[in-house]
């Protein structure tokens, strides 16, 4: 039996794929792992996966040295606004090489942006489309923003640019107002960013009720560390959230995923903090608005009423004048039909007098006596009955011209 040994054969292996694979091929794979080292090389971990059921298919080691990194690395995310990092789909030239030793791998030449391009592009058309499949893209937009947006929830690094930006925006405004600020920090660029910013949106549901809105905000700096934000599950987490969202992650390209379904989208964090100034300000303008309607209609409603008074008055005066007219009329008519009853009275008084006096004189002992009656009296007393005498008195009588005495001689 003819054998070789180890090194004859891997110089063998060396020696074939060195006359198969004689130039760069270019390869598409996903990077699943990426790390740098400080001599700034970089090593890669490629793989593929069958796109139906996700198995693995296919996995690699790949090399890209710092002499080419150096150029393809801002190369690369200058040409599509992204990291080159993990999870990304890639088209590159690839030498393949094999070391008696380190045994196989692939050596990094050349990368093409524009095939990450596209499938950045198609990447994000199929979250667009499930979220909207799953009906919860609009779902965060469709919430009322609040009238007054004085508490929030930011969630962004503590030590961010934008954070402070925003936060001397809110309390420098120049009307005044006051928000109530708590801060839940999270991870705004790299691999844990997703994880870090659902963690704090979590924390903030727990709490729900404290709040009336959540700003997310991350300051400026390169767009290639903004991937995070075109998740799916990020994007789930804000749209199905039960607060309006504010997103304003500091970036001029294109809107992110985030930016889609978020209740507003601003450009920057100052932007969000005068949005929300805008906000106070508007309300306020409309309380002014209102105060002026309210005093227009009671300064109305006063003029009214000062006019209604005055009316009234001129009323009150016209009925006085003509109850005092007709109170005299009828107070003169009074003091005539008194006068009338009082000269009636009087003459009524005069004729009783004279009717009196008439009866009175003609019942008077002088009358009597002219007309022939006779007065008798018997002791100073005027006789009215015969028992009043006896025999022997001394009488006198009384006639119209004089008296005489006389003697009772017989009763």
């Amino acid at each position: 039996m003819t054998s070789i040994s180890l090194s004859e054969l891997t110089a063998q292996i060396q020696e074939t794929i060195r006359y198969s694979f004689n130039s760069s091929v270019w390869i598409r794979a996903e990077i699943s792992d990426l790390r740098e080292n400080p001599g700034g090389h970089c090593y890669l971990e490629l793989i593929e996966k069958d796109t139906e059921s996700d198995t693995l298919m296919a996995k690699v080691k790949a090399t890209i040295w710092s002499s080419t990194y150096r150029m393809l690395k801002p190369y690369f995310e200058s040409s599509t606004g992204q990291s080159l990092s993990s999870g990304l789909n890639v088209l590159i030239a690839v030498t393949v090489e094999f070391h008696e030793v380190y045994g196989f791998s692939l050596n990094v030449r050349d990368i093409d942006p524009t095939f990450t391009i596209g499938e950045m592009a198609v990447r994000r058309l199929q979250i667009i489309r499930q979220l909207e499949a799953d009906g919860v893209a609009d779902m965060n937009k469709q919430l009322d923003f609040p009238e007054l947006p004085q508490r929030l929830a930011i969630i962004s690094s503590l030590t961010a640019a934008g954070y402070g930006d925003f936060c001397d925006q809110l309390q420098q405004n120049n009307s005044g107002f006051v928000f109530y600020k708590k801060l839940f920090p999270a991870i705004m660029q790299g691999n844990q960013a997703e994880k870090s910013i659902i963690s704090a949106l979590e924390k903030i549901y727990e709490n729900v009720d404290f709040f009336d809105a959540i700003v997310i905000i991350r300051g400026g700096g390169a767009t290639t560390d903004l991937a995070c934000f075109d998740s799916y599950d990020l994007a789930l987490n804000c749209a199905q959230f039960p607060l309006p969202i504010i997103a304003g992650i500091g970036h001029q390209r294109d809107v992110s995923i985030l930016d889609m379904v978020a209740n507003k989208s601003v450009k920057t964090p100052t932007a969000a903090a005068e949005f929300l100034i805008s906000k106070m300000q508007q309300k306020e303008n409309d309380l002014i608005n209102v105060v002026a309607d309210i005093q227009n209609i009671v300064l109305r409603k006063i003029e009214t009423e000062k006019r209604f008074i005055e009316q009234t008055k001129l009323k009150i005066k016209m009925i006085l004048r003509n109850w005092v007219v007709s109170k005299s009329h009828l107070l003169e008519k009074q003091k005539r039909r008194l006068k009338s009853v009082i000269r009636l009275e009087m003459i009524k008084q005069n004729n009783l007098l004279l009717m009196l006096e008439k009866n009175i004189e003609t019942h008077s002992p002088t009358f009597l006596l002219k007309h022939g009656y006779t007065i008798t009296s018997v002791n100073g007393k005027r006789i009215t009955s015969v028992k009043q005498l006896k025999k022997g008195d001394k009488i006198r009588t009384f006639v119209a011209d004089g008296d005489f005495e006389s003697e009772i001689t017989e009763i």
